[in-house]
């Protein structure tokens, strides 16, 4: 009987959806086990190779679990919002539910390929409006929410306005903008409606406000600072720029030191521990205030090291700060302007990462020093950030390394911090008797005892005050985009109202075009029927607007990350039209046990999800506020990438001017080392193409190689591109006429390991992987790769080799007729074998080395094989074993074995250790030290019974030839030792 895995695999995944085999219930006698993989992006180019590895890892474990008896959830659904699907749309017109829902049925189909156990039956999709209503909900919740210091954790919004209406705000303690105007009870209740909800906005959880955000013409939206690399949108490489917007933000900082201690309590990997307490950025210090001479203004500065005060020899302000417009003087107005025009062109994070670059202008303005008085140049600066902090920085070029070199470049002072502060008949009375003339306090040995006096001081003087700082800021949470969830919003008289809940939700829209409107408004500002009537409660044509009862609607859309901010929760219960999750359903389930995906989502996702999972929990919708126990990061399957080298050659053509060669030459990888020999070819080359002119060089030739990536696809074993193939690819377009000068009649292509990506040409469809070798083959030979969380390199080659392995285990349980087991009873071997890979397998499995299991299942084959095994007590549980890993051939085998049920619910084999313990010893018998023959001896005799044994077996009368042994050394359990 034959093992065809393409018969086989499409069986069993069948019978998998037929009969519901992984669906999870929320009431059940069983623990739960609750494991989840990043959600998918659904994007045109579907799933490679690398993709699978994480889905593969959880499977296996989501599997193992079950045979472990658990109630096991592992859902799968897909993050179907997002730009490229609306970009796709602007260049083609498509509508991007159209091309996501392809996208999906591909995806869908590859993971069926590959033979996951998810529970299809709670797939969800963030584009669904039966899904974003709950998003939408969500919104609403945290907009009707406020942060309380007192109680440390959000609280309804009804409970802040009945403080106000009792006390005023001079006692709130809240999370809040900084700019709040106090005012009393009877103000508040004289206050207009309007009045009113302009200053709750400045508390609530979500608000809006003028943020400075990424904006990308090109795209005509806003960009996370994730979405951009090197100053341009990491999605089609347009140039951003930094512009003020008004846009919803979510004040993610309530929760700064929550989200920081909360990383105690979860099982996740240290460097993404790491990344998000970087990303938080605690830092204790003083908030400083500098007066502006000759203005009303003072510059607000946090600094860590207020004891570094008296070294302050210039400011530095951000060239987006507030302030610098007002403060700036007429003779430096215009080169201000041109810097901060510039300065707009470039990312934060590029400002961050630019350390080299020393740039800056003068305002013209002076600070005044809070102790002394003096005056202090304000300048402005791009490596100080709008965003972080306060957007200025008091320079201390004596103690900071930038503030040395910006100083430094431009000629400023550069005081000593340690010299005397003579202001002690200002500190007669300072704290502990410290004054501030005795500048020992200021040594960097004692700055503690420094900052406590100067904080002291400054709290006194009313120049600031010490204060915990992060460098978290609050999310923008507005995107101008068509492709993202609406906002639940319309606005009345300019402020915003939420829609009730029970109306949700809000449908995006049809739209003409999803580009933004001709005056700069958000692609929603396209839709036709997009206004909010209050009388019927629903969206109605924008030429209704009247502003009484019909209003317009919010026109931005909520970002990518709001979706999946939540969606784990969703699983619990995903087809619950009533609410976004049972009390039931999320007590039972309560938190993802096992989370697994990419180490790329450390300060975005993860850190969003913390944020809304412990707002839920405080707002009494939620029994956890963590929402994953466990989390691990997978490595990258690399991929080979395969390079064509065009050449360049600066040449003189007879009756023209020098110019490089004007067509295509692409020479073989091995022809490049000869420089001389290569001119020499491509001189031959060109010359051969014009014959009607001659080509030659002039002066020092210079020669340009420029690699190119050439599609993997097009590549045989041996690095030998098909050129003709290459030259018809629809991406070569450019190279239908190139010349291609060849190695033995062969291009040779140069090879080089990077991430796998379809912009370098080097992916692999699992598609063809299946088709060719299997999904058990590939499941087990991306496991077989490495450790899990190791990046590593792709190699096509190596699959057949895992291949082989699983038709060596058909082979066990068959032979030309069918099925052929055995009931008899298995030998001591066979049963060491068994259970020495029980043993390892499930501590390779309980801590995720699945690499090593996959070893132990090819060594244990081998030793069955040589054992000619076929004793149903052995192959049985073996197959148990194997069948997390390559669950089909275990299904058809299992099924062959005569049962009936899916092997995926047997229980795990049990280790015994009593089969691993030796009742023998094979010992080895020496003769002076010398080894000459070994004895098979039972473990239970003593020295005097081995030694009987031994002096009386045939071998070692041989080597004595009737010699008596001076000494016989025995050690029972290790030595025979016959001295003659």
């Amino acid at each position: 009987m034959q093992y065809n895995h393409q018969e086989i695999e499409k069986k069993w995944q069948k019978y998998w959806a037929d009969q519901g085999t992984f669906k999870a219930e929320n009431d059940s006698d069983k623990p739960k086990y609750y494991v989840l993989d990043m959600f998918p992006y659904p994007s045109g180019a579907g799933l490679h190779v690398g993709h699978p590895l994480g889905y593969i890892a959880s499977d296996i474990y989501a599997r193992y679990k079950r045979h472990k008896g658990f109630n096991v959830l592992h859902p799968q659904g897909y993050d179907s919002f997002g730009l490229p699907a609306e970009q796709y749309a602007i260049q083609t017109g498509q509508h991007p539910a159209i091309t996501t829902e392809t996208n999906i049925k591909t995806y869908r189909r590859q993971l069926d390929n590959i033979g996951f156990s998810f529970d299809w039956s709670r797939e969800v999709r963030t584009s669904n409006p039966e899904y974003y209503k709950w998003t939408q909900w969500i919104f609403i919740q945290l907009f009707n929410s406020w942060y309380n210091k007192d109680t440390d954790k959000a609280e309804d919004i009804s409970t802040l306005v009945a403080k106000f209406e009792v006390e005023g705000n001079a006692t709130i303690n809240a999370v809040a903008d900084e700019d709040i105007t106090i005012f009393s009870a009877e103000e508040w209740k004289s206050f207009s409606d309007k009045e009113q909800q302009e200053i709750l906005l400045q508390y609530r959880l979500t608000f809006l406000s003028d943020t400075e955000v990424n904006w990308c013409p090109a795209l005509g939206t806003v960009l996370a600072n994730d979405e951009i690399v090197n100053g341009v949108s990491e999605r089609g490489g347009h140039p951003v720029v930094r512009k003020k917007m008004t846009q919803w933000s979510m004040r993610i900082s309530a929760y700064a030191q929550r989200l920081l201690d909360g990383l105690q309590n979860i099982d996740w990997p240290q460097p993404l521990k790491d990344s998000q307490t970087n990303w938080i950025g605690r830092s204790q210090g003083a908030m400083v205030s500098f007066d502006v001479d000759g203005h009303d203004a003072k510059i607000d500065v946090f600094t860590t090291r207020p004891d570094t005060i008296f070294g302050v020899s210039f400011m530095t302000l951000a060239p987006e700060h507030e302030l610098v417009s007002r403060i700036v003087t007429d003779e430096q107005r215009k080169a201000v302007e041109e810097y901060i025009e510039a300065t707009a062109k470039r990312s934060e994070r590029d400002r961050m990462a630019d350390v080299k670059t020393i740039s800056g202008v003068f305002t013209g303005a002076y600070a005044l020093h809070p102790f002394t008085g003096k005056q202090v140049p304000i300048w402005i600066g791009d490596y100080v950030l709008a965003s972080y902090g306060t957007g200025a920085v008091m320079a201390v070029p004596c103690g900071d390394q930038r503030d040395y070199d910006f100083a430094k470049h431009f000629g400023l002072e550069i005081p000593n911090i340690f010299a005397n502060v003579d202001i002690s008949e200002k500190a007669n009375d300072a704290k502990d008797g410290i004054k501030l003339a005795n500048s020992d306090f200021l040594d960097g040995l004692n700055y503690k005892k420094g900052m406590k006096t100067v904080i002291y001081e400054l709290e006194k003087r009313g120049f600031g005050y010490g204060k915990i700082n992060y460098r978290l800021r609050d999310a923008v949470f507005s995107r101008q985009r068509y492709w993202g969830e609406p906002f639940p919003v319309y606005y009345k008289d300019g402020m915003p109202q939420m829609i009730d809940a029970k109306h949700l939700p809000i449908v995006l829209p049809e739209v003409e075009k999803y580009l933004p409107t001709e005056d700069g408004k958000p692609p929603l500002g396209n839709a036709e029927v997009w206004a909010w009537c209050t009388e019927t409660n629903s969206v109605v044509n924008n030429e209704k607007i009247n502003h009484t009862s019909v209003f317009p609607l919010e026109l931005n859309t909520m970002p990518g990350w709001a979706g999946s901010s939540w969606y784990f929760n969703r699983y619990m219960d995903s087809n619950n039209e009533g609410e976004f999750v049972s009390k039931e359903a999320v007590d039972y389930w309560k938190e993802v046990d096992l989370y697994v995906g990419g180490s790329e989502h450390a300060t975005g996702h993860l850190l969003y999800a913390r944020f809304w999972q412990k707002f839920l929990f405080d707002r009494g919708f939620l029994p956890v506020d963590e929402f994953a126990k466990k989390l691990i990061n997978q490595g990258m399957i690399l991929g080979t990438s395969a390079f064509v080298y065009r050449v360049f050659l600066e040449t003189f053509r007879t009756g023209s001017q020098k110019a490089r060669s004007e067509y295509p030459i692409f020479v073989s990888k091995n022809l490049l080392e000869d420089k001389p020999k290569l001119i020499e070819l491509i001189l031959n080359s060109m010359n051969n193409k014009f014959d009607d002119v001659k080509v030659e060089i002039v002066g020092e030739p210079n020669l340009f190689i420029t690699p190119i990536h050439a599609d993997v696809s097009l590549v045989n074993s041996s690095d030998e591109l098909d050129v003709e193939a290459f030259k018809k690819h629809p991406l070569n377009v450019d190279f239908k006429d190139a010349e291609f000068i060849l190695e033995d009649g062969k291009y040779i292509v140069g090879r080089e390991v990077e991430k796998m990506s379809k912009s370098k040409y080097n992916v692999v469809n699992p598609d063809l992987i299946c088709e060719e070798y299997g999904a058990d083959s590939l499941r087990l030979f991306e496991m077989f790769l490495g450790p899990l969380e190791q990046t590593k390199p792709w190699k096509t080659s190596g699959i057949s080799g895992v291949y082989s392995f699983l038709k060596k285990l058909w082979k066990l349980f068959t032979d030309e007729n069918g099925i052929n087991v055995s009931d008899a009873e298995p030998t001591k071997d066979e049963l060491k074998t068994l259970h020495k890979t029980i043993k390892k397998v499930e501590e390779d499995i309980e801590n995720f080395s699945f690499n090593t299991s996959v070893s132990t299942f090819m060594i244990a084959v081998n030793e069955l094989t040589a054992l000619k095994c076929n004793k149903r007590a052995i192959l049985e549980p073996l197959l148990v074993l194997i069948s997390p890993y390559a669950p089909h051939i275990a299904e058809e085998l299992w099924s062959q074995l005569g049962h009936n049920e899916s092997i995926a619910t047997v229980a795990f084999p049990k280790f015994e250790e009593k089969h691993l313990v030796e009742s023998s010893k094979n010992y080895p018998v020496s003769f002076n030290g010398k080894m000459r023959f070994t004895l098979e001896l039972p473990l239970d005799l003593s020295k005097e019974e081995i030694e009987k044994v031994v002096m009386e077996h045939e071998k070692t009368q041989q080597q004595l030839q009737g010699r008596e042994p001076k000494k016989v050394i025995i050690v029972p359990g290790k030595i025979i030792n016959i001295v003659g």
